[in-house]
């Protein structure tokens, strides 16, 4: 099985995919450490080296899924072209594939997480309030099953709600 967690920065994918991901006993792939060692090692910053990111991430993903292991990620996912990163993944690999989205529609909260947050990365900086807002402005809607989930709640209490979702069979579009 494949879940991809997904939203804009801030709203808690990497936390959430991590724990669903403890508790599933699978394997937690993440865009932004891979992105942080494209750039240490010399790629420059941009659109390319965010692609490549996420080609590493579906390479290590297929071949986890190939060995029978589950595989949760957590990456923005915010167009089409993204997104079927994943499906292809899931193609390949022949496994069923969840898209979560987690929104944090509470903008107070969403600042109050981003203003908080120390990653441990060297590379790939933290983005601004403003970069947030541009993100969301262009983030394009979504085409085919996904699920929402609203993210102001505990990490806790959303991987439950991403965990409890996958013990359903079928896949929701809200």
């Amino acid at each position: 099985m494949l879940v991809v967690i997904s939203g804009l920065p801030g709203t808690g994918k990497s936390a959430v995919a991590d724990q669903v991901a403890r508790t599933l006993g699978a394997v937690h792939l993440s865009i932004d450490p891979v992105e942080d060692a494209l750039l240490g090692a010399g790629l420059e910053p941009g659109w390319m080296t965010g692609v490549a990111a996420y080609e590493a991430v579906r390479a290590a993903a297929e071949q986890n899924l190939r060995l029978g292991r589950a595989v949760v990620v957590d990456a923005v996912n915010d167009s089409e072209p993204a997104r079927d990163t994943w499906r292809r993944a899931g193609a390949a690999a022949g496994t069923p594939l969840r898209f979560f989205v987690l929104d944090l529609a509470d903008t107070a909260e969403h600042q109050r997480r981003l203003d908080g947050r120390t990653r441990g990365l060297v590379h790939v900086g933290e983005p601004s309030w403003r970069d947030i807002r541009s993100r969301a402005e262009a983030f394009e809607a979504w085409q085919g099953p996904h699920e929402r989930i609203d993210a102001s709640a505990p990490v806790a209490a959303v991987a439950a709600s991403v965990l409890h979702r996958l013990e359903s069979a079928e896949p929701h579009t809200r």
